[in-house]
């Protein structure tokens, strides 16, 4: 029996998300990136493909790294302007009955207290179909804006990470126990405060001192995703993740799973419980020919300039004064280590340039319909779960893969044809797993199991 692949959509708020200068292209909408019907089209086209969710990138900062300033990002729109993701989702979710939705929030942007209060609420909204990513945050710009000097060191930003996830989870899991919403009418009282505890956290990073201030939500705590791969950030996932975002070629994607199921394993997890995403960016078609015309079209539109400035800020390097036909070689950054980690000589076994990166080369997986299932299936061999699917144009790359690629997987078992019941979290773990399984380490602080306000961090 053939295994069941999860797909997302891979969007962001914004112009020009991983493809820049494709934004010209009249087949591209995303100049509507603030016409609320854009994202709701968007939405009722992946329910109608059966994606499993919709995951919204964010950053909150401007990539300044290349050339010195902004001046590349802001010329070709790369992630600039960009707008809140989460603002999104209500209108998305009351359009869809289905389709998850997961979001990227910085563990800079919010107090984890007010944060705790915004996934609840759109947990509620959306009837359970909540998923957040959590990130660290890479760009200094976004550091420098929020009134800091720069960006903690990379391993320390994990260790903040740890203490949000943390206090987030000790405000979802501990502070309002199951029956604590009464509704009675005839004893005029809605909530048993008996039921209500305070959280009382008082880390190296964050205090809180009272109680959650919504009511349990479908899921309590929403579906954890990441994308960290660099070793801190496989420990962080280990610990926290349900869903990992991965990148790169093969040989480091197949050992970056490897690397974090075992050191799940280790932390008393089920491996399996942790489901593993790749990045891929879908041109596809009905002949090869028209495949390959669309390829080159895509090619000849991407803008160097806009990679570059994406690249730049990725990896934490000016890539302006590097030759674009030098192998790139892993340099030790406060950005994404991962990033440079795959992409390296030393890492990936490959010699990548810049010029190939700015082709487009990396990530995208192009062919007929036929050609991807069996690609998606060489991935899944190596551990692979799922797939967050990128696009070229928006909503055209999307549309090609509901009208021309699921019905071929569908027919091969490697495509759900109906969702499943419940929660985000049920749709991807099982019917009757709503919340965190009781394996979890975030689960540790369940009211229920007489160690809710105690952590590591306490």
């Amino acid at each position: 029996m053939s295994k069941r692949i999860y797909f997302n959509a891979f969007h962001m708020n914004c112009v020009v998300h991983q493809s820049p200068g494709l934004w010209v292209n009249p087949d591209d909408q995303m100049h509507k990136y603030t016409d609320l019907a854009t994202w709701v089209e968007l939405a009722r086209l992946l329910e109608r493909g059966k994606f499993d969710a919709l995951f919204l990138a964010d950053v909150i900062g401007i990539y300044d790294i290349y050339g010195g300033g902004p001046g590349a990002a802001l010329r070709q729109a790369t992630q600039v302007p960009v707008n809140d993701p989460a603002l999104l989702i209500p209108a998305m979710a009351y359009a869809t009955e289905n389709l998850g939705f997961a979001f990227t929030s910085s563990v800079l942007q919010y107090h984890p207290f007010i944060f705790a209060r915004l996934i609840s609420t759109l947990d509620h909204l959306t009837k359970g179909r909540i998923a957040w990513n959590v990130v660290t945050t890479y760009l200094d710009s976004a550091a420098r804006s929020l009134g800091l000097q720069g960006l903690h060191p990379h391993d320390q930003r994990y260790d903040i990470a740890d203490e949000y996830v943390e206090v987030c989870c000790k405000l979802w899991e501990s502070s309002w126990e199951d029956g604590a919403v009464v509704r009675d009418r005839l004893r005029k009282t809605y909530v048993d405060p008996s039921r209500v505890h305070p959280v009382h956290h008082a880390g190296r990073y964050f205090k809180v001192d009272g109680c959650h201030l919504s009511e349990p939500s479908p899921q309590r705590t929403p579906v954890l995703f990441q994308a960290g791969s660099s070793p801190r950030g496989r420990e962080f996932a280990a610990r926290h993740a349900e869903c990992v975002f991965v990148t790169g070629p093969k040989p480091v994607v197949s050992q970056c799973i490897r690397d974090t199921r075992e050191r799940a394993r280790r932390m008393g997890r089920n491996p399996k419980d942790i489901l593993f995403f790749l990045y891929a960016k879908i041109i596809t078609a009905d002949t090869e020919a028209a495949v390959q015309r669309k390829y080159v079209q895509y090619l000849e539109q991407l803008n160097y300039e806009g990679e570059l400035a994406l690249f730049s800020g990725w990896a934490g390097i000016d890539f302006g004064p590097i030759d674009l036909d030098q192998p790139l070689e892993y340099v030790e950054t406060n950005a994404v280590r991962g990033l440079m980690e795959a992409l390296s000589a030393g890492g990936s076994g490959r010699k990548w340039t810049l010029r190939n990166l700015v082709k487009g080369r990396s990530g995208v997986i192009a062919g007929t319909p036929e050609r991807l299932a069996e690609i998606f299936q060489e991935w899944v061999e190596l551990g692979v779960d799922g797939f967050n699917l990128g696009y070229v144009t928006t909503p055209g790359s999307f549309a090609d893969f509901v009208d021309g690629v699921v019905p071929l997987l569908q027919r091969r078992g490697l495509m759900q044809t109906e969702y499943g019941e419940g929660t985000l979290r049920e749709k991807l773990f099982g019917k009757g797993c709503a919340r965190l399984p009781a394996s979890h380490p975030d689960a540790q602080y369940r009211a229920d199991n007489g160690s809710a306000q105690e952590g590591p961090h306490s």
